[in-house]
């Protein structure tokens, strides 16, 4: 009896049209903030066949309106009517919505700087659309991760207040970014502990930065907070919450 031989072949999935897959995972409301029509076609195309409803604007102004109504930002820095990172922080003063910033500038320098604008996460072009979706992913999961500690914690004239997100000092409100308030209440919510920098990177970053991400963020804080005695610096461990 003769045996007939099938041959299979496989396809790198690499060399896929970014629609032509799809990954399991949550779906969500995605606002893309792209002023090229072409390249947000294809991101709003490819986004869409992975489950998720996709609201596009092209300006800076349209993505302060419409942030509210989503649950991730994925802001293009270059926008034809205001800077990108002026747009970021326009983003934050009226929601807490996670944001991506997506721009060609790759450098450290950019990166901290969106960081500091308000931004959740900082992705270089080109990238793919599976890193894309991991990192929303990503992303989400720490903005929807319930805190274990108190709600509301009072440590001297500081008051964090996890529910409103609000930060005070002597009753005066502190404006933060969400990963600034972030890392304050994981510091706030164990005062007596020394926190080793890769604790902190792994809860607050989910592991995804690096140190001088840390480093940036607790000297924003200080500086805010007004006075760089809130945060304590043990060398060669971690930081820890002071007082002033």
């Amino acid at each position: 009896m003769d045996t007939a031989t099938t041959e299979t072949t496989h396809t790198h999935p690499d060399e896929l049209p970014p629609w032509s897959w799809r990954t399991e995972h949550a779906t969500w409301r995605i606002l893309v903030v792209e002023s090229d029509q072409a390249a947000a076609e294809e991101l709003t195309h490819g986004l869409r066949h992975n489950g998720h409803a996709v609201t596009r604007v092209g300006t800076g102004c349209e993505a302060v309106r419409e942030c509210t109504e989503v649950d991730v930002v994925l802001l293009k820095l270059e926008l034809p009517d205001f800077d990108g990172l002026a747009v970021c922080r326009g983003i934050r003063s009226v929601s807490d919505v996670p944001v991506i910033a997506v721009t060609e500038r790759g450098s450290e320098l950019d990166c901290v700087l969106g960081l500091q604008a308000g931004a959740d996460d900082y992705l270089v072009q080109p990238y793919g659309l599976r890193e894309l979706i991991a990192r929303i992913d990503a992303v989400m999961r720490r903005a929807r991760s319930v805190p274990a500690a108190e709600s509301v914690i009072c440590r001297g004239a500081l008051k964090v207040d996890a529910t409103t997100r609000q930060v005070t000092v002597n009753g005066v409100e502190v404006d933060l970014t969400r990963k600034e308030f972030d890392l304050l209440y994981l510091l706030a919510s164990h005062p007596d502990t020394v926190i080793p920098r890769k604790q902190l990177m792994q809860k607050v970053w989910d592991g995804s930065w690096s140190r001088r991400t840390v480093d940036t963020h607790v000297s924003g804080l200080r500086n805010k907070l007004g006075s760089s005695d809130w945060i304590i610096t043990v060398r060669g461990v971690g930081f820890r919450l002071g007082h002033a």
